[in-house]
């Protein structure tokens, strides 16, 4: 089967990108190296085509309030401009997906625009599963993956180097904030999010317009990253890769996003009674990081070991660019997830120390 190629495909592959299939599109893993473009991104600015993410658009008489039941989050506390990182989750409280929910607008009279970014490798389930829970005679659902581009421009000069290109103020513009704005002539949705652990943001327009900015940037100097640099950045800050760090089995109480969970503040929603459970009765194993010595990486399914009990396996692991040791997320038992404790990795047959410590491992400034 072919794989699907982003509108920004050619301009990558004539800056000599290393390229690699992920989800069914063919992305690059790096320009320059993963180190140099990871220390872009935490010292001045780095970009990211992320055109293969999903991009759903809904809109029609009280979106959110259907969109209510999908999510452990209360959507209601949204107002236009902002934003919800949030999971859609299933009858047994497992994370289909993480997700975010924009609301764009918002009229008198119900009627609601949202758009919602996926992630690629679940982007064909995501769209069943919400169509499948909407009233798709009054909502209008509209999937603008294959048409919109999707550029991430991060680090601690993205504002500063976007300014200039905008008339719109960013520095106006919140963390979780959003606006509809001209860029370069065209029309672009500037989100104020990221998957770095640094401020910046991510720019959805066309495809046209898209190919304008990304060469616009490389002009002014921002650093072009690939797959690679996005997931060492990402893991230092312990963001969750979905179908790694959480998937279908793992609660969102388990993984360590509790903030996500609004039981308080909302009604029914799918999963609610599994959560309301782990709540009241705690959960029997959590996403720890893990903090090792050395240069060797705990992979992820590199087992580890408590004396000669194997407790757990690497969900995710990497050598911190930025920190210089090794550091990994994984789910323990509770006994062993407490801060602190010890455990070891096995690689290759041989057992290195791990200790449990609070995430992220690296947090901006």
């Amino acid at each position: 089967m072919a794989l699907l190629h982003t509108p920004l495909f050619d301009s990558c592959v004539k800056l000599k990108a290393k390229m690699t299939e992920f989800s069914g599109w063919e992305m690059p893993v790096q320009f320059s190296g993963i180190k140099q473009e990871h220390e872009a991104v935490r010292t001045k600015v780095g970009m990211f085509d992320i055109s293969h993410m999903g991009k759903f658009f809904l809109s029609g008489p009280s979106v959110i309030a259907s969109l209510q039941t999908l999510v452990p989050s209360d959507l209601a506390r949204l107002q236009p401009g902002q934003a919800q990182y949030t999971v859609l989750l299933n009858p047994e409280g497992g994370i289909i997906d993480d997700i975010i929910v924009y609301l764009q607008s918002q009229e008198a009279k119900g009627e609601e625009k949202v758009a919602i970014i996926v992630n690629a490798a679940t982007c064909e389930g995501d769209r069943r599963w919400i169509e499948q829970h909407l009233d798709l005679n009054k909502i209008q659902f509209d999937d603008r993956t294959p048409s919109q581009a999707l550029i991430a421009v991060q680090g601690p000069k993205a504002i500063e180097t976007l300014q200039p290109l905008v008339e719109t103020d960013l520095s106006s513009i919140p963390r979780f904030g959003h606006a509809t704005l001209s860029l370069l002539g065209g029309s672009a949705f500037l989100a104020r999010t990221g998957y770095t652990g640094e401020d910046g943001v991510e720019i959805m327009l066309d495809p046209d317009t898209a190919l304008q900015l990304w060469d616009t940037l490389l002009k002014a100097g921002v650093t072009p990253c690939g797959l690679g640099a996005r997931d060492t950045l990402r893991l230092e800050a312990a963001l969750a890769l979905y179908g790694q760090d959480i998937d279908s089995t793992t609660t969102p109480l388990e993984a360590g996003l509790k903030w996500l969970v609004h039981l308080k503040t909302k009604g029914d929603f799918i999963g609610r009674s599994v959560l309301e459970e782990q709540q009241t009765n705690g959960v029997s194993k959590r996403l720890v990081g893990l903090q090792g010595e050395g240069r060797r990486i705990a992979r992820h399914g590199y087992p580890l070991l408590a004396g000669e009990e194997v407790v757990a396996e690497v969900a995710s692991g990497t050598l911190s660019p930025t920190l210089g040791y090794p550091v990994a997320m994984a789910y323990l038992p509770k006994k062993w997830a407490k801060i602190g404790q010890e455990v070891e990795v096995e690689i290759r047959g041989k057992r290195y120390p791990m200790k449990v410590v609070k995430k992220p491992f690296y947090r901006a400034g």
